[in-house]
């Protein structure tokens, strides 16, 4: 190997594990994942969830004042949300079930729950649920756009389904 070489495969090497060092520190990232390809977004259905009074949007909870969140209002109800999103992964259709409570348009809580037939989609799917909690909570709802969380890339187009299903429902 001449030296050209060498620094060649050591800037590619400290590249690499910079990369794998970050992704590991930080599991809930949402950096993009250009190289793995896009997770075409499918159908996604929603649920509102028991308890409460359910209005025409499907939330349980009061409905916020008219206005956007800028003047301090909200713009979604105030609740918590369920939605599947589905997307197509390498082995086929696949599901997640979503569910977020909201209070002032931040995201309080989320919860999902893995829907995947295969085993590997079950692996990422799960990664992605004990993962998603820390990219997303305490964040307002228009300002998430999930693209990789602890390694699964393709479960965020479910999860980006789900959660436009249930800014549809939650919008007052």
């Amino acid at each position: 190997m001449n030296t050209r070489q060498k620094k060649f495969a050591l800037a590619t090497m400290t590249g690499v594990s910079i990369s794998v060092a970050l992704a590991g520190c930080s599991t809930g990232t949402t950096t993009a994942d250009a190289g793995a390809g896009a997770a075409a977004p499918g159908t996604a259905a929603s649920t509102p969830t028991a308890g409460g009074s359910t209005g025409s949007g499907g939330s349980t909870g009061s409905a916020p004042a008219a206005g956007g969140s800028a003047s301090g209002a909200s713009t979604y109800a105030d609740g918590t949300y369920e939605a599947t999103g589905g997307y197509t992964s390498p082995n086929g259709k696949e599901e997640i079930d979503v569910s977020i409570t909201l209070a002032g348009d931040v995201i309080t809580a989320v919860t999902v729950t893995p829907e995947a037939t295969n085993p590997n989609s079950v692996n990422y799917q799960t990664q992605f649920a004990d993962g998603i909690s820390s990219v997303v909570v305490g964040k307002d709802i228009d300002e998430i756009d999930v693209s990789r969380v602890a390694g699964s890339s393709l479960t965020s187009g479910g999860f980006n389904a789900a959660v436009e299903t249930i800014k549809g429902d939650a919008a007052a």
